[in-house]
Formats: C-alpha cells, structure tokens, sequence
C-alpha cells in the first residue's frame, strides 16, 4: 500500500509539473497591445508603461482643457448677465445648469460606455488567466491553495461584473440625471437623492473589496500551508520509504517543483502586464478628465452660483466613480494573481 502511495505521487508530481511547462498565460487583448511592453521583466515592463503613460496623459488632458473651456465660458458668462440685469437671474440659471450639462452629457456618455467596456475586458481576460495560475499552482503542489483562490476569486469576480452591469453604472447615470435635475428646479430633495446614490455605491465597492481581500488573506494563509504541510509529508516519505534511491527521487521531486514555481511566475508576470496593459489606457484618461473638472469646478467656485459648481462636482463624482469601479476590477484580478505566484513557495 505505501509502495502505491509512493507511486501516485511520483507521477502526481512530476508528470504534472511536466504538463505545467505548456502552461502559458493568454494572449493580452487586442485593446493592450500598444501599451504591452518588449521586455520580460516586471520592472523592466512597468517602466515602459510608465514612459508610455506619461506621453499619453498629455493630449488626454488637452482633450479634457477643451471640454473644461467650454464650461468655464458658460459659467462666466452667466455670471456677468446675473450681475447686470437682476430679472434675468433665474434664467440665466437654468440656461447656465442646461448648457454644462449639453457640453458634458454626450461626453460622459461616451467615457461611462469606456468604463464598461474596459471593466468588461480585465473581467474576460482574468477568466482567462487565472485558470492558468490555478494549473500552475496546482502543478507545484498547492491543490488545497490554487482550488480555494479560483473559487473565491471567480465568484468576486462575477459578483462585480454583475453589480457594475446590473447596479453601479446604472446608478452613476441616475445620479447624472438626478443632480441635473436638481441644478434646473432647485429641489433640495433631488440633491439628497443624489447623495444618497453616491454614498451607497461607495459603500457597495469599498464592502465587496473589503470582503474580497480578507477572503484571499485568509484563504492563502490556511490552504497554502496545507499544502506545505502536505508536500513536506510526501517527500519525507519518498525518502524513507523507497530504498536506495528514495533521498536521490525526493530531491528530483523538489527540482520539478520549484520549475514549476519558475513557470508560474513568469505566467504571473506577463498576466499582471498584460491587465494593466488593458487597463492603462482607459484609466489615464477618466483621470485627466477627473483632474480637469475637479480644477474646473474650483475655479468656477470663484465666480459661479452654486448650482453650476455643485452640477461640475456631480460630474466629477461621477468619472471618480468609473476610476474606482475600473480600478477595483484591475485590482481584483492584480491580487489574485499576486496571490497564485506567492503560494506555495
């Protein structure tokens, strides 16, 4: 009976790990491949992808200056009729809450439809990935581990993927329409819906990305000393069990697993490139349009009525929001994947 045992993880480990060397991460999506670097390494790699996102934000910001002019030249020239002439103050205000919105709706529409698409991609391409990392892990050893993060990481993932189709992005659009609304009729009531909104989403991805990083903590921890505790069992008993040549097969046994380990690293770098590769683009620019209504709206602060100033800071709010929704997907699949490479090593 100990000779089988014996038998089955021989074969277990090294016809696997064997298998693992055709274990290749996929093919980063057609949308990253710009921003995918030449080099191999993962700081050789992020530091072309920074050269690359620092000529990039530039013209991203200009594009954003442009918007951000046009915005600046309503509010200031419904500052001046409101001084001149008292009667035509309210409706200055509404004409002044209409034209930003007809100068930034067609543009957030626009950068939501990225946001969703991008969001979409990292979540196609990390189905993609990490059962890659799940063989690979599982082919050094750590079956406990790679089977615990798959399950916990697939079903967070499919969690938000959901709630961003579902709830989140339908309820930035909301909170648009909301805070427009409220900037033409003046209704306090609509601005604490909008809030409300707001604070909820918050609340909803600051929990699922509380849950789900405590989840992989956690999980790694236990499961991938499991499997330590496993392998470390195994190779003692190759070495006592087989004679002759049992301590020569436990070391052969343990060379096998740490090229296995090499073949999930290098799985794992070019996943974690290949993501941010997706995800670079898009991000850089909700960031220079967020940076330029944030300043918009602390100039217009100055010289503006504070519904043309809160209106600027619901679109804002609203391009922070796809920062965190995109950020936290990256993040997502980032960490798992950090995770698969750190365990069993």
């Amino acid at each position: 009976m100990k000779r089988i045992f014996v038998l089955v993880f021989l074969l277990w480990c090294i016809i696997l790990p064997a298998a693992a060397l055709e274990i290749q991460a996929p093919e980063v999506p057609e949308s990253g491949r710009l921003w995918m670097p030449e080099e191999d390494s993962l700081g050789d790699g992020l530091a072309q992808m920074l050269e690359k996102a620092l000529s990039f934000l530039t013209p991203e910001l200009k594009n954003a200056a442009g918007f951000s002019a046009k915005i600046l030249a309503i509010v200031l020239l419904a500052s001046i009729l409101q001084s001149v002439s008292e009667p035509v103050r309210p409706v200055c205000g509404i004409a002044q809450t209409v034209g930003i919105s007809a100068v930034m709706i067609g543009h957030t529409g626009t950068l939501l439809t990225l946001g969703m698409d991008t969001v979409r991609e990292i979540t196609d391409y990390g189905k993609l990935l990490l059962p890659v990392m799940t063989a690979a892990v599982a082919a050094q050893g750590g079956v406990t581990a790679s089977a615990a993060l798959y399950t916990g990481t697939a079903v967070f993932n499919a969690v938000l993927s959901s709630l961003i189709t579902s709830a989140i992005m339908p309820g930035i659009r909301l909170y648009l329409v909301i805070s427009m609304v409220g900037g033409v009729t003046g209704e306090a009531f609509l601005n604490r819906i909008a809030d409300f909104l707001k604070s909820i989403s918050a609340w909803v991805m600051k929990t699922l990305m509380m849950v789900f990083t405590s989840y992989l903590g956690i999980t790694g921890v236990v499961s991938g000393t499991t499997d330590a505790a496993a392998l470390k069992a195994a190779k003692v008993t190759i070495s006592t069990i087989v004679p002759v040549v049992g301590s020569i097969l436990s070391d052969a046994s343990e060379a096998v697993l740490v090229g296995a380990g090499m073949i999930k690293n290098a799985a794992g770098i070019y996943g974690i490139l290949a993501v941010l590769a997706v995800f670079a683009g898009p991000f850089l620019r909700l960031l220079a349009h967020w940076l330029v209504l944030k300043l918009t709206g602390a100039v217009c602060a100055v010289f503006g009525s504070k519904a043309a100033v809160s209106l600027i800071d619901a679109f804002a709010t609203a391009m922070g929001f796809l920062l965190a929704v995109t950020g936290g997907c990256c993040v997502m699949v980032l960490v798992s994947t950090v995770c698969f490479m750190r365990s069993v090593q």
